[in-house]
């Protein structure tokens, strides 16, 4: 879906009025977010989507996106492209693999909290990529074997 029709229905929802107060901003400006650009090198105003899509192609900085979906209470997980070319045909092989991540993960909770009984912010952050790894790992699995690569 395009970004100024995302935005509108999410505009829509909360009010244009109150979206407009909420971010100090004029209702025009934010109708005109809601709108398509007339061109994709428009010098027109660029909604707020569209910003940050450009600031993600321009630096392709996960720890962004990251930041972005746990603002909205989520967590992002990178779509799987499979390759059948550097992909293990192996389905036993791939599940080992998965069961080692999860292993890993477990090791640094226990020894985070076998250390002292307190888990420091360097450690949840240790957990944290741990178990983004994992979730990758695990949605590459399943998308392996929707596409039939385990033969």
């Amino acid at each position: 879906m395009e970004s100024h029709k995302i935005l509108a229905t999410a505009v829509q929802e909360a009010g244009v009025k109150r979206t407009a107060a909420d971010l100090g901003l004029s209702a025009s400006l934010v109708y005109k977010w809601c709108a398509p650009a007339l061109a994709e090198d428009d010098s027109g105003t660029r909604n707020p989507l569209d910003r940050v899509k450009a600031l993600w192609d321009c630096t392709k900085n996960r720890a962004m996106i990251d930041w972005i979906c746990r603002q909205a209470g989520g967590t992002f997980v990178e779509d799987f492209t499979p390759d059948a070319d550097h992909m293990p045909e192996n389905y036993i092989a791939r599940t080992q693999e998965m069961i080692q991540g999860f292993s890993s993960l477990l090791d640094s909770m226990s020894a985070a909290m076998l250390n002292d009984g307190v888990v420091y912010p360097f450690e949840a952050e240790e957990i944290r990529d741990q178990w983004q790894e994992l979730k990758q790992q695990a949605e590459g699995f399943v998308v392996a074997c929707e596409k039939g690569l385990f033969r």
